[in-house]
């Protein structure tokens, strides 16, 4: 804090000194007014009598002059000289967002303001406000300081022996061999007590217990219950729930009202999508029953919540080598393996490495990596040296591989398999309630 206001007082009097040449041809009172003002209040700042130059610099920030922006530095630097003191902290980032809200601020004052917050452990308004200065200023200086900073975790404390890929804002959990649902913090929405649970969406989860299958609301009261029997069930996702009976996979809503179509086999929806599949085809299906995809593909490439379909692109199998469809088209590259897209670039395998291509095919990061995920908000896991980190989109390890296993960020969050079992990583931007 000390070395900040030094350098804001260095360029303060530095300013004055650049200016002082042009009072005498300023006839205005106002901005003689303000000037001496200044000069009064910088010989007091010189001998560190900051408190009594606080009045003159109060007075001088609030005309509307040549000088104001000067004032106004020399202020806040009075204002840090004095920051232990009480009511002084509020009163410098009070003219802090008074800069920063102009039409004209500069990149300078939010580098200023990220540098106090950050050197005040104030990580969260650091990076709000180098987002806001980035949107307004366009300044790359703004977006490096955002991108060193914004992949600070925190550990949950609570621990599973098993946890799925998040789905929102939730994920599926097993502790002592039964399944519940955790928050993205790690934290129990749904106690572990069921053999089977699917996602959670719209307030419920489909859970099985003995012989019956139910829904259970966040409090994990019971909301609906299948009529009959049903020998398995996947995930649950936009009022659609793959459902297992003796007549084949049907789709099911949340209330157990069943569909007319049957299925060999039935994946999760994700954005109003699933794959299905009959006559031993797989196709993409909606909601509803129209076919996005006829039925036409031998094997298709899953996640493990059983998405497949995202971005306009899937993944299909033919004759032992995996294609990419996007936009209805058959792309020319050939992989060895892939994973579905998610948010962003999805992960390939080509010549025993991992790299990463857009919906069109482009290869953007390179084949380097023992194993990947694809990318989800920005941040992809891979595996590099037997061990599980994080990759931004510019292609830099941003989370340093120390993970036993990692699966893929959802909500500011991601499931990681660490010594003690699997935990929930958080970032610290988005705990403190600031969005990727």
């Amino acid at each position: 804090m000390k070395k900040t206001s030094r350098i804001l007082l260095s360029a303060a009097f530095l300013i004055l000194l650049a200016i002082s040449w042009i009072v005498a041809l300023n006839t205005k009172p106002l901005a003689k007014k303000q000037w001496e003002l200044l000069e009064q209040a910088a010989a007091l700042m010189e001998d560190k009598i900051y408190i009594r130059a606080l009045p003159l610099l109060e007075e001088a920030s609030q005309y509307n002059s040549t000088y104001t922006l000067s004032a106004e530095n020399l202020l806040k630097s009075a204002y840090l000289a004095l920051i232990d003191q009480g009511g002084y902290q509020r009163k410098y980032t009070g003219l802090l967002n008074k800069q920063m809200n102009r039409t004209d601020a500069t990149p300078a004052v939010f580098l200023e303001a990220a540098h106090y917050y950050l050197d005040s452990a104030q990580l969260s308004n650091a990076l709000n406000v180098l987002k806001t200065g980035i949107d307004k200023t366009a300044s790359t200086e703004l977006l490096d300081l955002y991108e060193k900073n914004r992949y600070a975790i925190e550990i949950s404390r609570s621990v599973y022996d098993n946890a799925l890929a998040i789905y929102g804002a939730t994920l599926q959990v097993q502790k002592n061999g039964l399944w519940g649902i955790a928050k993205s913090d790690g934290s129990l929405l749904i106690p572990c007590e069921y053999e089977k649970i699917s996602t959670y969406s719209v307030d419920r989860a489909i859970v099985k217990q003995g012989e019956e299958i139910f829904a259970v609301d966040s409090h994990n009261n019971r909301i609906a219950k299948l009529q009959g029997t049903a020998e398995d069930f996947g995930n649950y996702a936009h009022n659609r729930l793959p459902l297992l009976t003796a007549k084949g996979w049907l789709r099911s809503t949340g209330e157990f009202e069943l569909g007319n179509m049957t299925f060999q086999a039935l994946g999760m929806y994700q954005n109003a999508y699933a794959a299905a599949q009959e006559n031993d085809k797989w196709g993409i299906i909606g909601i509803g029953n129209e076919w996005l995809i006829t039925p036409q593909y031998e094997e298709l490439i899953f996640d493990e919540l059983g998405n497949c379909y995202a971005q306009n692109a899937l993944f299909f199998k033919k004759q032992g080598a995996v294609y990419l469809l996007a936009a209805n088209e058959v792309l020319p590259a050939v992989y060895e393996n892939a994973r579905p897209f998610a948010d962003g670039y999805a992960a390939v395998k080509r010549n025993g490495k991992w790299g990463f291509v857009d919906n069109k095919g482009v290869i953007q990061i390179d084949f380097f990596f023992e194993d990947a995920l694809s990318f989800g908000q920005h941040l992809a896991a891979v595996k590099w040296n037997g061990l599980w980190g994080y990759m931004s989109v510019s292609g830099n390890i941003v989370i340093e591989p120390v993970f036993k296993e990692a699966k893929s960020f959802s909500n500011g969050s991601a499931p990681v398999l660490t010594e003690r079992g699997w935990q929930l990583i958080t970032l610290l931007e988005y705990k403190k309630g600031v969005d990727l």
